[in-house]
């Protein structure tokens, strides 16, 4: 009975080490899956930041189109009346008819 302890304490020795040693792996792998899932090129802060990039470029495309949209307005106008036309012209590149002075004054 005396030679059964010292081996009995063998494999119970062992069987620690090894427990210990697959609850190291276990830490050390989900460790490794939490930073991946945090920092990887697929993780939350990219994620986030890729969320933030979208919303501002749906924000950009929503005024392009409201501007888009103004321009077209704007062109319609100036094919329909002839009125808005001379007025454009008349504001945006100083154009006059020919019988009209143009008086500019400096600031």
């Amino acid at each position: 009975m005396n030679l059964n302890n010292p081996l009995r304490d063998q494999v119970i020795s062992e069987r620690k080490k090894r427990r210990f040693i697959t609850f190291i792996l276990i830490v050390l792998s989900f460790t490794y899956l939490g930073i991946n899932l945090l920092l990887g090129d697929a993780g939350f802060l990219r994620y986030r930041e890729l969320s933030n990039k979208k919303a501002q470029l749906e924000k950009e495309i929503a005024e392009l189109r409201q501007e888009n949209t103004h321009v077209k307005t704007q062109v319609k106008v100036l094919k329909e009346n002839p009125f808005y036309l001379e007025k454009y012209a008349r504001e945006e590149f100083g154009l006059a008819r020919s019988d009209e002075y143009i008086f500019q004054y400096e600031k």
